[in-house]
C-alpha cells in the first residue's frame, strides 16, 4: 500500500540516533588510543564495485594507512550510522542523510565528497519503453524501486513530484519500495515495479540491453553537483588527525587520477582490484563505469551541496533549521587540496569534543 503523508515525512528516521549512542566510549575509531594514531581504517564496501578509498589504496595514495573491509552495504544511511556508532571508521552517504545525522546531535563531520551527478554519472528513473508513465502525475499508485528508503533516491523522487506541482496527498500515492540494486532492472522488466532507479554501471548495463527509457534523472533536476560525502566522527578526527589527513588527501588524489586517466585504464585498474580481493564478484558491470561525478577538485566541500539539503529537510519539517550551523557540518581541514581555501576548518576545534 502507498505510504501515508506522515510516513513520508519521517524522512531518514533510521538515522535518529541519540547523542548518547555515539557519545563517549563508542565512536573511538579502530585501534585509536591516547598514545598513537590508528593506521587501519575499518569500512564497508559495495559488492562488485570499487570505492574511491579502495582505489586510493591500490594507487598507493593512502601511504601507510591500511583499509580493513568488514563487509558490504547497500545503504548510505546505514553506512554513516555504522561510522557514527564506531563500528567503522568512515562511512559515506548522500548529503541529506549527513545533514539529518548532524541534526540529531551526532558528532560527525563530512570530510570529502565522493560521488555526484554529471553527464556521465547520474541516477535515472526508468520505465519500460511501452509504459504509459510520461509525467509525475502518472506515478499515482505506481511502485518506484530504489536501493533504500530515506536516502538520495527518495529525495530526488520527492523533488521531482514537488516540482511537478503535486500536493502532499497526491505525492503520498506514489509508493517507493526497497529493491536490491542488482535486482532492480529485473524487477522492472518483470513488471514487479513500475519505475526503477538505476545509476552507474547498473544503469548503463540496463540501457545497453534496451527496452527502457528515462522518466527523469537527478542531473536533469539539479545539474552537476556533488551528492555524497564521507564522514568521520569528531572524536576520530581529534585522536587521529594525521591518519585522517592521509586518508582524505589520498581519496582526493584518487578522484583527480580518475579524471585525468583514460577511462579504459581506470576500468582495467578497478577490475584488477575486484579480482585481487577474491570475494567471488562479477567484474562485468565495471566496463560501464564513466565517472565518479564529484563536482569539486579533489572532493573539496563548498557547503552549497549540504545547504541544499538543510533547506529541503527544514522545509519538509524533518529538521529544525535553527539548530544547524553549516560550518559545523563539514571541514576541508584534512584535504591537502583545500590549503588556503575557505572551509569550515576554523570552527573544527570548537565544534569537536562535544561527545
Amino acid at each position: 500500500m502507498a505510504p501515508t503523508a506522515s510516513t513520508r515525512r519521517q524522512f531518514l528516521t533510521l538515522l535518529g540516533l541519540s547523542a548518547a549512542a555515539v557519545g563517549c566510549g563508542t565512536a573511538l575509531g579502530g585501534g585509536s588510543s591516547t598514545t598513537g594514531q590508528t593506521k587501519t581504517l575499518r569500512y564497508q564496501g559495495w559488492a562488485g564495485t570499487v570505492t574511491l578509498p579502495e582505489l586510493a589504496a591500490d594507487l598507493g595514495y593512502l601511504e601507510d594507512v591500511k583499509l580493513e573491509w568488514v563487509g558490504n552495504t547497500i545503504s548510505g544511511p546505514q553506512d554513516i550510522q555504522s561510522a557514527a556508532t564506531g563500528q567503522t571508521d568512515f562511512g559515506g552517504a548522500f548529503n541529506g542523510a549527513v545533514v539529518k545525522l548532524a541534526a540529531n546531535n551526532t558528532p560527525v563531520k563530512a570530510v570529502i565528497s565522493y560521488y555526484g551527478a554529471d553527464e556521465h554519472a547520474y541516477n535515472g528513473y526508468y520505465v519500460l519503453a511501452d509504459s504509459p508513465i510520461r509525467s509525475a502525475r502518472d506515478l499515482a499508485g505506481k511502485k518506484v524501486g530504489m536501493n533504500t528508503l530515506g536516502a538520495h533516491a527518495e529525495a530526488m523522487l520527492d523533488i521531482f513530484l514537488r516540482r511537478a506541482g503535486l500536493s502532499a496527498a497526491e505525492a503520498s500515492r506514489v509508493e517507493p519500495l526497497v529493491v536490491p540494486p542488482v535486482n532492480t532492472e529485473q524487477s522492472l522488466r518483470q513488471k514487479q515495479i513500475d519505475v526503477a532507479v538505476l545509476g552507474g554501471i547498473l544503469r548503463d548495463k540496463a540501457l545497453a540491453t534496451g527496452g527502457i527509457r528515462p522518466l527523469f534523472t537527478d542531473f536533469q533536476l539539479l545539474g552537476a553537483f556533488s551528492a555524497g560525502t564521507f564522514v568521520m566522527t569528531d572524536r576520530f578526527l581529534d585522536r587521529n588527525p594525521d591518519t585522517a589527513r592521509t586518508f582524505v588527501t589520498g581519496v582526493g588524489k584518487a578522484i583527480e587520477w580518475s579524471r585525468a586517466t583514460p577511462r579504459d585504464e581506470v576500468v582495467s585498474r578497478m577490475t584488477d582490484i575486484v579480482k585481487k580481493r577474491g570475494r567471488n564478484e562479477d567484474t562485468g558491470p565495471l566496463k560501464y563505469w564513466r565517472s565518479f561525478g564529484v563536482a569539486e577538485k579533489a572532493g573539496l566541500i563548498t557547503g552549497k551541496e549540504l545547504q541544499l539539503w538543510v533547506d529541503w529537510l527544514a522545509e519538509r519539517g524533518d529538521i529544525d533549521k535553527g539548530r544547524i550551523k553549516l560550518s559545523e557540518l563539514y571541514t576541508n581541514e584534512f584535504n591537502a587540496a583545500g590549503a588556503g581555501r575557505p572551509s569550515a576548518a576554523a570552527s573544527a576545534s570548537a565544534t569537536r569534543g562535544r561527545s
